[in-house]
């Protein structure tokens, strides 16, 4: 008998719907962190097949940041108008770096920004968020050394997050949390490099720790 998998609205967002299966289209999640919403892991999966439709191969990684616990701040900055400052910022920075490489070399593979976002409040309130960032490994392909004087994706983020939350580079030192084993290089002809992916960046999608009713989404993503 085909399993049917029974499915509740979240009580304080029933525009989304609680999901509790160990799997999601034939994907494993992480389980034991659930319950999950269906729309995130539905919005994650659409995510990584527009990447992998546009490129063979994708460079995805996992990063969180977080508020400083001290200093000035501005006055959204317990809003989503920061994470929407930083992505704006990341993304130029990523346009800028291929045009400086056309220029050095007369060719250079693009790439557009894909990400998934959530935001979540736990502890003292203060919201942070946690996001997958999906690139054209054909661009991109490591992250770069902590601290490095070359220009590398973790210069970019603080300095993408820095000027988000309009301050120094050196106010958010250790503010962008790149997590153990970061890293997934996903190919459209190897599926096991996708469930790799989707397990990871399943945590993103569970129920635990998500805010409504304050008027800030909990979830974003890029679109196309």
């Amino acid at each position: 008998m085909e399993r049917v998998t029974i499915m509740i609205r979240h009580s304080s967002n029933t525009n989304l719907h609680i999901y509790h299966d160990t799997t999601y289209a034939g994907m494993p999640i992480q389980f034991d962190k659930g319950p999950f919403i269906l729309e995130y892991l539905e919005a994650l999966a659409a995510t990584i097949r527009a990447a992998l439709n546009e490129y063979p191969r994708v460079f995805a990684f996992r990063v969180d940041l977080r508020l400083p616990a001290y200093g000035s701040l501005p006055h959204d900055a317990y809003t989503n108008a920061v994470i929407g400052r930083f992505l704006d910022s990341f993304k130029a920075k990523i346009k800028h770096n291929r045009e400086m490489a056309r220029r050095a070399s007369g060719y250079a593979h693009d790439s557009r920004v894909r990400y998934v976002w959530v935001r979540e409040v736990a502890g003292i309130g203060r919201p942070h968020y946690h996001l997958v960032i999906l690139l054209n490994q054909d661009a991109f392909f490591t992250l770069g050394k902590i601290g490095s004087e070359n220009d590398n994706m973790r210069s970019r983020m603080d300095e993408a997050w820095a000027s988000a939350l309009g301050v120094s580079v050196e106010a958010v030192s250790g503010l962008v949390e790149v997590p153990d084993n970061p890293i997934y290089r996903v190919y459209r002809d190897n599926y096991e490099s996708q469930q790799a992916l989707f397990f990871r960046a399943s945590y993103l999608c569970k129920e635990a720790t998500k805010v409504y009713g304050d008027r800030q989404h909990a979830f974003g993503c890029s679109r196309g």
